[in-house]
């Protein structure tokens, strides 16, 4: 078995432990959060619209969502912005994209294999894995996409914390 279809294996396993993390989230919106986070501020539909190749009216639908849902605000013909909900789950789903990454990195895909196929899974994978991976990768500052950062999740049981 290849050493990344372990990693595959585990994953699978590790979605189906309870969790109210975004699991329950399309990937598609995680996305968009992620993407919206990423941007930083006020972005505009149509910038999300042409960044993932899709309709206008399909982002409007989905920001509409999003929006209900309490993780975005929305102000038509100007934009969108995450709420404090939206941020604290888009600061997850891109701590989850960065330490998985590292991991199949570690496993020795290489950068651009590792993001295309975390890509595939992620959104199946709980923070309380995502937290016992960081704490067992000994809390890395940056992965293959840029900074990691640590919440009381993954420091909890540590000296000092």
């Amino acid at each position: 078995m290849v050493p990344y279809q372990n990693f595959f294996w585990i994953a699978g396993i590790f979605r189906n432990m309870e969790n109210s993390d975004g699991l329950e989230m399309s990937p598609k919106k995680v996305e968009y959060l992620k993407y919206i986070f990423e941007r930083g501020g006020t972005v505009k539909t149509s910038d999300i619209a042409t960044r993932f190749h899709v309709d206008p009216s399909t982002i409007t639908k989905t920001i509409s969502e999003l929006a209900g849902a309490g993780f975005l605000s929305h102000v038509p013909y100007h934009g969108v912005c995450l709420s404090e909900a939206g941020k604290r789950c888009a600061e997850f789903f891109t701590k989850r994209h960065r330490i998985l990454s590292l991991a199949l990195v570690r496993f020795g895909l290489s950068d651009e294999q590792a993001c295309r196929e975390v890509s595939r899974f992620e959104s199946l994978v709980s923070r309380e894995a995502i937290d016992t991976m960081c704490r067992a990768m000994g809390h890395p500052r940056f992965g293959i996409c840029g900074e990691i950062t640590h919440d009381d999740g993954c420091m909890a049981g540590q000296a000092g914390s």
